[in-house]
């Protein structure tokens, strides 16, 4: 007969119960936070969380849902110790190029990028009555979105609508009722809606296909480098929004940006980019020319949102500590 001590799971017992789950957790984490520190750090306290209460799960019910309940309510403690997450275009009003870019914040309040490649996101919808696929649900627009939510609402949308979750097992997770689930819903429904896009970005994507997309981007990254007001203008929207957190400022107007363009270049060092993927959506990793080591190293990661065959928004994530959680280089040669 096995003593209690033999039949106990083991830590690596634990890893092979959970590591199917470890993405998809990641990426709820980051839905209910914005950021991508937030979101690994939410991660490993929902981890441990889960191995210290394994004992008492014993395979009862869901597994993947008793690890969702876990990384919920560990996101929701989170959420009531900092501020909430945003764009600058949700910080202030937007600015003038002769207003120049002013200090950076040094506090945490910035939304992060989500590195799509490097983490993995399955395509398609998590369950059959999710609203939003697995894509559209990190995009950016999206999530800048929830981050207005109150924490329990945005909760209750995230497990219904991205998740699957039916309206029992959310008041389950949240310990709470069902009809309080349904009323949050609503709720959390109508803010939503108010502040997205008429379409997803998955859904232009998909309209403009690759080959398209791509050239949106290389021409206007070469317009970009030779300062091409008029190329430039021909290729943004013309409400287009430019911003670099950690920055707050941000500009709005084709004409505005591509005019902006020549004061940038002039005080940006030369820059070679990579393509990558982050939010669902097109971006590319710029690197800067260091003249003191001849090294290209990381600068920014630029996330394009498409509208109607033009760029509608430029969002330069300015957060070179990023580059490392894209599995990129830490310089290029060159």
């Amino acid at each position: 007969m096995r003593t209690a001590a033999a039949s106990a799971p083991t830590e690596e017992d634990f890893r092979l119960l959970v590591e199917n789950h470890r993405r998809e957790l990641h990426a709820h984490c980051y839905r209910m936070l914005g950021s991508l520190h937030d979101a690994e750090d939410a991660l490993q306290d929902t981890l441990l969380r889960a191995w210290r209460g394994l004992p008492e799960f014993s395979g009862r019910g869901s597994l993947r849902g008793w690890l969702y309940r876990i990384a919920t309510n560990a996101c929701l403690d989170a959420i009531s110790r900092r501020s909430r997450r945003v764009l600058p275009i949700d910080y202030g009003p937007s600015s003038t190029p002769s207003s120049g870019n002013g200090e950076p914040l040094v506090e945490s309040v910035w939304i992060e990028p989500y590195p799509d490649e490097a983490i993995g996101l399955a395509d398609g919808y998590a369950g059959p009555d999710a609203r939003y696929e697995q894509r559209e649900a990190v995009e950016l627009a999206f999530v800048a979105s929830l981050q207005h939510l109150p924490a329990t609402q945005r909760a209750v949308l995230i497990l219904r609508d991205v998740l699957g979750f039916s309206a029992r097992e959310v008041a389950e997770t949240l310990e709470t009722s069902v009809a309080s689930v349904n009323s949050a819903m609503q709720r959390a429904r109508r803010a939503v809606e108010q502040r997205l896009p008429e379409r997803s970005q998955q859904e232009t994507l998909r309209t403009l296909g690759d080959e398209q997309m791509r050239k949106l981007v290389e021409d206007y990254l070469e317009a970009w480098t030779r300062a091409d007001v008029d190329a430039l203008k021909a290729l943004l929207a013309e409400d287009a929004v430019f911003s670099m957190p950690p920055w707050p400022t941000w500009w709005q107007g084709g004409e505005t940006i591509a005019g902006f363009s020549k004061t940038a270049v002039a005080l940006c060092p030369e820059t070679r980019t990579l393509s990558v993927h982050a939010n669902g959506q097109l971006a590319v990793a710029a690197y800067g020319l260091d003249p003191d080591t001849e090294r290209y190293t990381p600068t920014a990661i630029d996330v394009y949102t498409l509208q109607d065959g033009r760029i509608k928004e430029i969002t330069a994530f300015v957060m070179p500590e990023l580059f490392v959680h894209f599995g990129l280089p830490p310089e290029l040669p060159l």
